[in-house]
């Protein structure tokens, strides 16, 4: 961990990165955001994303404080810089997860053993992700969501609050989940799936 942590987005997201960075223990926090001015919980905004390359002194990692995994994405790769992985004090992380760069792992979240978790991805407060898992690039779990053992997610899908996925499902890429959905069969097609059992919405 370095000694300085630039957040871009200074929206409620970033609100949370940043609690989750001070009890990590990062001594120097600042936001950068296209909007914001002034200061976000005290902490001091200091210009715009497009400013975070100017900010790479070798001694500051960067988070992508951004809801949407489709942006998320492409700010990442067009600033190729030293994101952090965040994992709050409360978290559970089980034996033999890997966790990509530039991930959030909020309070309460429990990933349990030999789950993969990629890149740039969001696990919300108090989701879960069971044994097994494999979550792809940018996708997020919203706060509740709960995913059974041996659970494949693609990238940039999105699982919406307290919806639940039975184990041994696979979810392609670019799908979003509705809140409270349950997905009891493999979603093969990118779309929006809601209800219970989830079902595509036309």
């Amino acid at each position: 961990m370095k000694e300085r942590l630039v957040i871009i987005g200074a929206g409620g997201h970033g609100k949370v990165i940043a609690d989750i960075a001070m009890k990590m223990g990062y001594q120097h926090i600042v936001f950068l955001d296209d909007k914001a001015c002034g200061s976000v919980m005290g902490l001091p905004v200091i210009g715009k994303s497009q400013e975070a390359p100017a900010c790479n002194d070798g001694n500051t990692e960067f988070f992508l404080a951004i809801g949407d995994g489709g942006t998320r994405r492409r700010i990442a790769q067009q600033y190729p810089l030293p994101y952090a992985t965040l994992i709050h004090p409360s978290a559970q992380i089980g034996y033999g997860v890997s966790i990509g760069e530039g991930t959030a792992v909020m309070a309460g979240a429990v990933i349990n053993p030999m789950a993969q978790i990629g890149k740039h991805c969001i696990i919300n407060t108090c989701a879960v992700a069971e044994h097994d898992n494999i979550i792809g690039d940018y996708s997020h779990l919203s706060p509740g969501a709960l995913l059974a053992g041996t659970v494949h997610i693609g990238r940039e899908c999105h699982i919406g609050i307290g919806a639940s996925v039975k184990n041994n499902i696979c979810i392609c890429s670019h799908c979003v989940i509705g809140a409270g959905a349950a997905v009891v069969k493999n979603i093969e097609e990118r779309g929006v799936y809601i209800g219970v059992p989830a079902r595509k919405k036309e």
